[in-house]
């Protein structure tokens, strides 16, 4: 996709076939800059600190982050130990585990001596199989754009909340794929785009992604959304995943269950575009059996931006010495959710809706 109007993926190998570039998220859209991650360590911190965000690049970082660590040593406990750490990084995202499980089972498999290179080539097929999947997801989520857009003199309004945009994923995106699929073949839409807070993932990421894209959209306060809903301004809702039970509840960034209860009481169709790596097949009650992720609770006492100097600053918010409670996902049960979006079409938020699509998975 488009960044400072040039064509970028979020990951990428260096030239030395070893290091890892990556877009340090933390810095948009204020500023481009790259980090380059030259060990497992160096993946680990990029993970917890979000400079990588969006549970699909999460899980492609892990990947290459296990083959930093199988490049610095191959043996079975230096496999198993950088598994260990890149898993403990993040815990709600199930694509990070599902990644990393992957990769350890495919080296534990392989002579150490060969592990290296199967590493590398692993980590760089799952990134590309993410390309194609979020691709086919787009193309799934555009039919339903364009069903939706039939009809209208006016353009589609659809909200998005966080960022499961190309910045999410390795290119292309889940829930911004589709918007992107339906505009480039000139379906007129507009985004309504939640600031996301604490971490303002929609004011800044998303928004710096649909400008880039020239796709015209409006950022707005996250309470916003129930009233817009109320008086007929949102016709369709596309959220992201970060793990989605094998029942079709969705956990999903902190504020998402808040509009999937609007868009119920409002008429308003609420969609979860997502792909397979990202449905945890061993769970199926997301209230009680998905880890909500609390991260630092400065993210809420402060906030960073940019000032009249171009300077990147951070200001508190709060009453110096206030506690705050920092909750960085919550989860939206199926029954609020109108249909799942994913790379081998659309289906129902259920067992036999997931089923329908990935009777390989689900018959585990």
């Amino acid at each position: 996709m488009r960044l400072n109007g040039r064509e970028t993926r979020t990951i990428w190998l260096d030239d030395d076939g070893r290091r890892v570039h990556v877009i340090d998220q933390t810095l948009l859209p204020h500023r481009v800059e790259t980090r380059v991650l030259a060990d497992c360590a160096d993946a680990e911190t990029a993970i917890r600190d979000m400079t990588v965000r969006g549970a699909p690049l999460i899980g492609v970082a892990g990947a290459y982050g296990l083959a930093l660590a199988t490049a610095a040593d191959s043996s079975d406990a230096a496999v198993e130990v950088a598994c260990a750490r890149l898993l403990a990084t993040r815990p709600t995202a199930v694509n990070l585990r599902w990644a990393l499980e992957r990769m350890r089972a495919l080296l534990l498999a392989t002579p150490p001596a060969e592990r290296r290179a199967v590493a590398y080539a692993e980590a760089a097929r799952i990134a590309d199989e993410d390309v194609e999947t979020c691709a086919a997801i787009g193309d799934h989520g555009a039919a339903l754009i364009r069903a939706a857009a039939q009809g209208l003199d006016r353009p589609l309004n659809i909200l998005t909340h966080c960022n499961a945009g190309w910045l999410a994923t390795v290119d292309w995106g889940t829930a911004l794929a589709p918007i992107y699929k339906a505009a480039r073949a000139g379906v007129k839409l507009h985004v309504w785009v939640d600031e996301t807070r604490p971490r303002n993932q929609g004011a800044s990421l998303t928004a710096c992604e649909l400008f880039g894209e020239g796709v015209p959209h409006t950022v707005i306060a996250d309470n916003a959304g129930g009233h817009l809903m109320q008086h007929g301004l949102v016709d369709l809702i596309i959220v992201g995943s970060d793990r989605t039970t094998r029942a079709g509840d969705v956990c999903n960034k902190i504020g998402t269950y808040l509009k999937a209860l609007a868009a119920h009481d409002n008429g308003v169709p609420f969609y979860v575009a997502l792909p397979a790596s990202t449905i945890d097949w061993r769970i199926s009650d997301g209230l009680t059996d998905i880890p909500i992720e609390e991260r630092d609770p400065r993210e809420v006492t402060h906030i960073s931006g940019c000032d009249a100097d171009g300077a990147l600053v951070e200001v508190r918010l709060t009453p110096e010495g206030v506690t705050a409670r920092n909750y960085a996902f919550d989860v939206t049960p199926a029954r609020f959710v109108t249909g799942l979006i994913t790379e081998r079409g659309v289906c129902a938020a259920s067992a036999e809706g997931l089923a329908t699509l990935f009777p390989d998975f689900a018959a585990v």
